[in-house]
């Protein structure tokens, strides 16, 4: 899926279609960790291919970029930008979308999206087993269940091949927690619209 809002969408495909959950992701994390690494090698002036980054959770203002897990070839990140500055990027990775429509003024992002989905597509149709950060459903993992929620995922042929549980500081396991709760809200709001129309 590559619509908004994504972790409803995705939820809504997932019952509409009745396919497997391995065969139904969403393409979020891919993109909101694209535009994370970009923010930082901006900061530090390096090639964006340096920069290893993850965003996890919901598609939104509260998704979890995971500083814990993000390096500039190998380096801890913290250990390069201070945490204030840090802060302040990942805030503008949260705003990131509606900064994109604001700048295009009509219509809304489309090159990044089209070229996350690619990446996507390519971990499918090559049975490259690329982890990506995407909204899979989970069962237990991250503590979550019965919930379409941005984690890393193997993607292969079997399309969402694994779901890659990784270790989360105490804050990052709570702010992925309360995107999590977020994404159960959007996901019941959806469902009453539908229900009404």
């Amino acid at each position: 899926m590559v619509s908004n809002p994504l972790d409803a969408m995705v939820t809504l495909m997932k019952q509409v279609t009745g396919f497997p959950k391995r065969q139904v992701v969403g393409m979020a994390g891919v993109l909101d960790s694209a535009r994370y690494r970009k923010f930082l090698a901006w900061e530090l002036g390096v090639s964006v291919t340096s920069v290893q980054a993850l965003v996890l959770g919901g598609h939104g203002d509260d998704m979890v970029p995971i500083r814990g897990h993000t390096t500039v070839n190998g380096i801890p990140v913290a250990s390069l930008i201070k945490a204030d500055r840090l802060d302040a990027i990942e805030k503008r990775v949260r705003q990131a979308g509606a900064e994109v429509i604001n700048l295009l003024k009509t219509g809304s992002a489309y090159y990044s999206p089209a070229s996350s989905a690619l990446l996507m597509a390519e971990a499918y149709l090559g049975d490259r087993k690329t982890v990506l950060p995407a909204a899979a459903y989970l069962e237990g993992e991250y503590g979550l269940r019965d919930l379409y929620l941005g984690v890393p995922v193997q993607i292969g042929a079997g399309g969402v091949e694994k779901v890659i549980d990784i270790a989360l500081t105490a804050d990052e396991k709570k702010a992925l927690e309360v995107s999590a709760s977020h994404v159960r809200e959007l996901v019941e709001a959806t469902g009453r619209i539908l229900a009404q129309a």
